[in-house]
């Protein structure tokens, strides 16, 4: 009986075997196309951690910001500008995964004056190394958004080597917000330490007092720039939104 139901059970899987392997010999790509769904970002609502690695070039430096090792993020700088990746220990970004090589890949920075860039290269891998659903021959060049698959290891790739953008400055309004945020006492601008409450003219001075902590500030310039009416209003406004029915006298 026992024996029955063994040869059943696997004239079952040789017949799914088989089944499977026509299917994938009429349609070779069927099982990279389902591999290829790995490579779609990671929806926030399925609590999977989304993979990546960044590539930084600026004036002092070229390195790489990843969380492929072990899920933390690092920023890892490497003299050769040859960052291995791999299931061995000694890999510069070291994967547990079965289905890495122990030297699966490498991604190196090379500066040229017409193909500058991170370039991905295949060491031989067993299962392949792939970006966005293409497998690697060659050193290939990594553009900014790539998704990159090594065995079945997915993560996205992102670089930028152009100067930082300036931003406009912080309007005065939002800057006195950020001194009550911090001070984490809405009344500690309004009122001393009897709750008594202050005129203007102190009100304008503590404000300053508070906005000099905050090291992004040049608080002259703010000061210098303000008419005493300007000054007058935004304080008038500021304070009577940060303490209801409160008059400033």
């Amino acid at each position: 009986m026992m024996a029955e139901i063994s040869e059943n059970e696997l004239e079952k899987r040789l017949s799914l075997y088989q089944v499977f392997l026509k299917l994938y010999e009429h349609h070779s790509s069927f099982l990279d196309e389902i591999l290829q769904l790995e490579n779609l970002p990671q929806s926030p609502f399925t609590g999977l951690q989304a993979c990546y690695l960044q590539g930084i070039v600026d004036d002092s430096a070229v390195y790489v910001i990843t969380n492929l090792c072990e899920g933390k993020t690092q920023r890892l700088l490497q003299p050769q500008h040859i960052w291995t990746i791999g299931r061995d220990r000694t890999s510069g970004i070291y994967v547990c995964d079965q289905r890495v090589s122990r030297r699966h890949a490498a991604i190196q920075y090379i500066k040229d004056a017409n193909h500058s860039g991170f370039y991905l290269v295949d060491l031989s891998s067993t299962n392949g190394t792939f970006v966005n659903g293409e497998p690697v021959y060659r050193p290939i060049k990594l553009q900014d958004g790539d998704h990159l698959r090594l065995g079945t290891m997915t993560f996205s790739f992102y670089t930028n080597s152009t100067p930082p953008q300036i931003l406009p400055r912080v309007a005065v309004e939002l800057l006195m917000q950020l001194v009550t945020h911090k001070s984490g006492n809405q009344g500690a601008i309004n009122s001393n330490s009897f709750g008594k409450k202050t005129s203007l003219n102190e009100n304008y001075d503590q404000t300053l007092e508070a906005l000099r902590e905050l090291p992004i500030l040049n608080i002259q310039e703010i000061a210098v720039s303000l008419t005493q009416k300007q000054q007058s209003e935004i304080l008038d406004d500021f304070f009577s939104k940060q303490i209801p029915g409160n008059t400033i006298t």
